[in-house]
């Protein structure tokens, strides 16, 4: 009797503690959300931690709910420290904040909170990284750049600066890389980023172009527009590019072989005229190089050659086509 009597006693004792513990967790959590509508996030996530430590091991309900609770405010009182923080351009704060902020939301199983802080967490970085592009150091640029776009690789305004940043670094395969994710997205929704990567592309392709010529390595331009044209079969910059570069390295068959096809591609006269140039000096080239013998190459070369109608090849097709009357 007297054992079971000693059974009971502990059982009120552990039911009091409880019963006090929910209590207190109660009494945390509604400091809490009075100091997360006073906007005072310093202390709400204090409260809300407090509420998730004390109450997380807890059998009853109403605990659990208000664990639930504090962890679906934790990631916002993180996310809007880190965003006060950037305000003040206190950028390591900031980071700091936006970056716990993510994987608590992460943790907890939260990805539109987790999406939300890597978006500003982003935004973040853009800024600082804009800080060292605007002053010419690239370098440092890079290093910042490459943490926001793995937050938010969305970020198509960042993203162009990361490229560029590539670009002078002279890191022209992960500039080229960067501007072909810009290009891969919606093209409807991301009209403007993509134009802005073609172009960014394009300029810093025929700055490569011509580093490697003046390097005479053709086919490292060659390598380069194979290359491209995996990523993308339209482009119509990498078509020309190669049969410039086999024109160059006097694979005339090679530069007949892949005319046509670079000459469809082109989008513009100026463009198809300078492609029926390389074409047409190819085919003349075989004709001298045979004594001017074969009657079939000679027409090949007239007639691709007076295809040249635009652009900057149209005296020079001019001039070859008096010498092969």
């Amino acid at each position: 009797m007297k054992k079971i009597i000693l059974m009971a006693i502990a059982f009120c004792s552990f039911a009091m503690v409880s019963a006090q513990s929910a209590s207190e967790v109660t009494a945390k959590y509604n400091d809490a959300v009075a100091a997360y509508q006073a906007k005072n996030w310093s202390a709400a996530l204090e409260g809300f931690e407090a509420v998730v430590k004390g109450g997380q091991d807890s059998e009853d309900g109403n605990v659990l709910s208000l664990v639930a609770t504090s962890k679906k405010s934790i990631p916002t009182c993180y996310r809007m420290l880190g965003t006060r923080a950037a305000g003040a351009k206190k950028w390591d704060e900031a980071v700091k904040y936006l970056t716990t902020s993510a994987e608590k939301a992460e943790l907890w199983g939260d990805n539109t909170a987790k999406l939300k802080s890597n978006q500003i967490l982003a935004k973040v970085y853009q800024a600082q990284g804009g800080e060292a592009f605007n002053a010419g150091d690239y370098a440092a640029a890079v290093t910042v750049f490459e943490k926001g776009y793995a937050a938010n690789s969305r970020n198509t305004g960042m993203a162009l600066f990361l490229a560029e940043s590539y670009f002078k670094l002279g890191e022209y395969q992960k500039g080229m890389d960067v501007c072909n994710n810009i290009c891969a997205m919606n093209p409807t929704k991301y009209a403007e980023p993509i134009a802005e990567a073609k172009e960014k592309m394009s300029m810093y392709t025929i700055n490569e172009v011509a580093r490697l010529q003046q390097a005479g390595d053709q086919d490292g331009i060659i390598a380069m527009a194979d290359s491209m044209l995996a990523t993308d079969p339209s482009s119509a910059l990498a078509e020309k590019i190669r049969l410039q570069a086999y024109n160059n390295k006097k694979e005339y068959d090679k530069v007949i072989e892949l005319g046509e096809t670079a000459a469809a591609a082109q989008a513009t006269d100026e463009e198809k005229s300078d492609v029926y140039f390389i074409i047409g000096a190819a085919y003349n080239a075989k004709y001298n190089a045979g004594g001017n013998k074969d009657a079939a190459l000679k027409d090949k070369a007239v007639a691709n050659l007076q295809k040249v109608t635009a652009g900057n090849s149209v005296e020079a097709a001019k001039g070859a086509l008096e010498n092969l009357k």
